[in-house]
């Protein structure tokens, strides 16, 4: 069975879609809030034990892929926003330095990345749709680019005499 919670999200919305407006479409929808709560509460119970027995086992399952959708889905994941943006970034280090400079109060997350070359603009939206997967909560990612530091240029000096002339 495949696992994939934004798939089955998504397929779920898909199957809403096709029954029309009125009492059916109403039960339905009023359906999965109930399904939805219940398995939602369940989940909150279970990691409620867990923390009080076993908090690492807690922080075991936060990262297993799907337990950790689950989580995410119901608000029940036990690291905030911040230490989830910190674990994507450390994972995509290879794309350079990369800096959390914040999540506002409207959801939008600002990353610093320095990147050079035509690659800047693809590890951006790296970055973004890694830290919206991550933080379901957040509702913009804005990757502000930086150009890395300019290399100091070093040369030989001119020769002794030399003077550079200018025509008039």
């Amino acid at each position: 069975m495949n696992h994939d919670v934004r798939a089955a999200g998504d397929r779920i919305e898909e199957l809403l879609g096709t029954l029309r407006s009125g009492p059916a479409r109403d039960s339905a929808e009023e359906l999965v809030r109930l399904l939805m709560a219940l398995y939602g509460e369940g989940l909150a119970r279970v990691l409620a034990i867990l923390r009080e027995h076993d908090p690492a086992l807690v922080a075991r399952i936060a990262e297993d892929d799907l337990l950790e959708d689950l989580l995410l889905l119901h608000d029940l994941h036990p690291r905030d926003a911040s230490a989830r943006i910190r674990r994507v970034l450390d994972g995509l280090g290879a794309l350079g330095p990369l800096e959390n400079l914040g999540i506002d109060a409207d959801g939008v997350v600002r990353i610093r990345l320095t990147a050079s070359g035509c690659h800047r603009s693809a590890a951006a939206r790296t970055v973004e749709q890694a830290v919206l997967d991550a933080v379901p909560e957040a509702t913009r990612v804005e990757v502000v680019t930086a150009a890395p530091d300019t290399l100091l240029q070093i040369g030989m000096r001119p020769p002794p005499g030399w003077r550079l002339e200018v025509a008039s």
